[in-house]
């Protein structure tokens, strides 16, 4: 009983002096290359499809805003939720590039990016991955890990990254 009582002692210790590690004081600058507004003007093959979401981020320092546009031709929820096919959804986090991937973290929120806790769609963390296929000075290239779908992006508007106290 001795030795599991010390294997749950240094486990503690490990788990305590990780979690009271001291975090920056201002946020990160994160990828230069992504600072700025991208906009996917269109979807390839829309027509087509019974549902898609065209994506409009915001990517400033190591934070992103993410507003979500779904056209469907599926009503997926209640009537009064579903506004004739075409709904807006809202998020914003931080993200991280790794290698050749995006990593997006962070909650759905309201049109002002504040918490969102009920409503219609979804609400709750966002949690998005893309496999970054190119990238150019006013064009990205992504392509979405959990279903395959290309996200391609204008640069709209450059940004340079000003990091604000947390």
């Amino acid at each position: 009983m001795g030795m599991l009582r010390m294997v749950f002692f240094l486990l503690l210790i490990v788990c305590v002096s990780a979690a009271c590690r001291r975090l920056p004081d201002v946020q990160g600058k994160g990828e230069v290359f992504l600072q700025g507004v991208w906009n996917q003007d269109s979807i390839a093959n829309a027509d087509k499809l019974l549902s898609y979401t065209q994506h409009k981020f915001k990517f400033t320092c190591d934070s992103f805003y993410v507003d979500l546009t779904t056209h469907s031709k599926v009503n997926y929820y209640s009537d009064s939720c579903f506004n004739g096919g075409v709904w807006k959804e809202y998020a914003k986090g931080v993200y991280e590039v790794r290698g050749d991937s995006l990593f997006l973290a962070g909650t759905y929120t309201k049109a002002n990016y504040k918490q969102k806790v009920s409503g219609c769609y979804q609400i709750g963390r966002y949690v998005k991955a893309f496999y970054i296929k190119s990238s150019e000075p006013n064009n990205l290239h992504l392509e979405s890990i959990g279903n395959q779908r290309a996200c391609n992006l204008v640069l709209k508007e450059r940004i340079i990254c000003e990091p604000k106290a947390l």
